[in-house]
């Protein structure tokens, strides 16, 4: 019995499914979930010292690898000052400076500890800035485990939310509007039925929470002039997809200004760190200058900060991404190649280091299309490369992340892996 099998057994007496975030356990693929001992760079080692060439990246944030060397020495300088003050540093300001030097439309931020807990605030915001109730969010987008986000689509193509936990209250998610990615005329049937109840519209604007789905034509653009009109703030969670095509989001890609933007623990270099951001007229709403009130003892935390501002100077550099965006693309050619080989039906989705393999002949271009994937097929598919030394995601709907680290020798030594279980699916 491998050590990471030893442990899991042990993890399940002690904790809920043997993990404390439900995609560890491996349920959708099969098969027993790893244990980390160590990473570095591109790479990822097991209880067992087994190495693996890592593709899930923290889930996005480790885009210079694990333990760069820069961002490694600037917390153990920070550490050595103090692990937690609940009081205000420097390096708020300056990791503050770097986030909207990043994103033009962000001009006063405020810093969290998760992602979760910058929509969670953001939706506040969006609201006590409105005076309206009504969100809406898009199927297949996660925000968060905020109770008011947990929502899932009923029947038809415009409907109120239905709740997507247990726990959460039908009445809670009830001004929780659900609409079609990629589907701007069905935003419109919700703006005409609702066209003074909305408060803001929440979007991943590159989808990554069902894989990667990209905007088709203009659409980010038409979802920007529709909120306008309707004087609803437009809300872009770039958690995932913040400086993974550039130093900035996916707003500075296709020149879309958000009102209000959600970003994650990339700008903590993976330490658990969030942050919300909007022009001053908005920002200047929360507490202590305004009447939207939140807190947090640990926002702000120096050692993330360190670890951020290391990040972000060396995320400046428009050479790493040229470098970056190249592999990535590198790697989608060459599994399309090898799906097309073995007639394999696939479609390959990418976002500038982010990537999705997606076992389906369809188009992926929203929720349903993403459902159509073939989900055994997937974790045969994943079980064969991890027992070879790569380690993707464990769901077909999770995306695939590319790091500064990772060698040309890493992506052709992952398409041979590919070719060799490809072959056998």
């Amino acid at each position: 019995m491998s050590q990471s099998q030893l442990l899991f057994a042990e993890a399940q007496k002690h904790l809920v499914g043997g993990v404390n975030s439900p995609v560890r356990a491996f349920k959708s693929v099969g098969g027993q979930p790893l244990f980390i001992s160590r990473a570095e760079g591109a790479y990822i080692y097991d209880a067992d010292g087994k190495k693996y060439i890592d593709y899930v990246g923290s889930y996005g944030p480790m885009i210079l690898g694990h333990v760069h060397p820069k961002v490694l020495k600037d917390i153990e300088t920070a550490l050595v000052n103090g692990f937690c003050f609940g009081a205000s540093t420097e390096g708020e300001i300056i990791l503050a400076k770097l986030v909207k030097e990043a994103f033009p439309s962000i001009s006063m931020l405020r810093f969290v500890n998760s992602g979760t807990e910058a929509v969670m605030s953001a939706i506040r915001l969006a609201r006590a800035y409105t005076k309206r109730e009504k969100i809406v969010k898009f199927s297949g987008c996660y925000h968060g485990h905020s109770d008011f986000l947990l929502a899932e689509a009923g029947s038809g193509l415009m409907t109120y939310g239905l709740p997507a936990s247990a726990g959460v209250p039908e009445k809670t998610v009830k001004d929780t509007l659900i609409a079609p990615y990629n589907n701007i005329a069905a935003l419109k049937e919700i703006f005409e039925a609702f066209p003074e109840e909305i408060a803001g519209v929440i979007i991943e604007p590159v989808v990554g929470n069902m894989g990667v789905v990209l905007p088709e034509g203009d659409y980010l653009k038409e979802l920007r002039a529709l909120t306008h009109t309707y004087g609803t703030l437009l809300i872009f969670d770039e958690v995932m997809t913040g400086f993974r095509i550039g130093f900035g989001g996916v707003q500075n890609h296709y020149g879309i200004l958000p009102d209000i933007t959600c970003l994650g623990k990339v700008i903590g270099g993976g330490m658990p760190v969030g942050a919300y951001g909007a022009k001053k007229e908005i920002m200047e709403l929360v507490a202590p200058l305004g009447p939207v009130y939140q807190a947090g003892t640990l926002s702000g935390n120096p050692i993330a900060m360190a670890a951020g501002i290391a990040t972000l100077e060396l995320l400046k550099n428009p050479e790493l991404y040229v470098q970056l965006n190249t592999r990535t693309q590198t790697l989608a050619t060459g599994i399309r190649t090898i799906a097309t080989k073995y007639n394999i039906p696939m479609h390959v989705a990418v976002h500038g280091s982010m990537i999705t393999p997606f076992f389906t002949g369809n188009k992926v271009f929203d929720y349903t299309t993403a459902k159509t994937a073939d989900t055994e097929r997937y974790a045969k598919f994943f079980n064969g490369i991890l027992a070879q030394g790569i380690f993707p995601p464990p769901s077909q709907f999770e995306a695939w992340f590319v790091s500064a680290a990772h060698t040309d020798q890493d992506i052709y030594q992952t398409l041979e892996v590919f070719d060799e279980v490809c072959k056998n699916l």
